[in-house]
């Protein structure tokens, strides 16, 4: 019984902190992790589609950007649905 009451203290206890920790508002760092979290989820994709692209387009013949722009298109569009999904799950 007494490792019983020990348990239920203990949840008790997480639970409280978690209210108050829930209840809080963040502060200035937590808002620049965010926002650099934001910033990283959108520009990464678009530096990817762009090495990318411009490594295909120097395999082709000739001088061609179509790679390059096509996939920082898309890198834009997968940036963009990455801080939907991103702001979306931790609202």
């Amino acid at each position: 019984m007494k490792t019983r009451e020990k348990f239920r203290a203990s949840v008790i206890s997480d639970a409280q902190r978690q209210r108050k920790f829930l209840s809080q508002r963040a502060g200035l760092f937590g808002f620049l992790v965010y926002g650099g979290t934001l910033g990283l989820l959108l520009v990464l994709p678009m530096v990817a589609g762009a090495y990318l692209g411009s490594w295909l387009d120097a395999q082709m013949a000739g001088y061609s950007t179509r790679w390059t722009v096509s996939l920082i298109i898309l890198g834009i569009v997968a940036g963009i649905w990455n801080v939907i999904w991103y702001i979306r799950g931790h609202e």
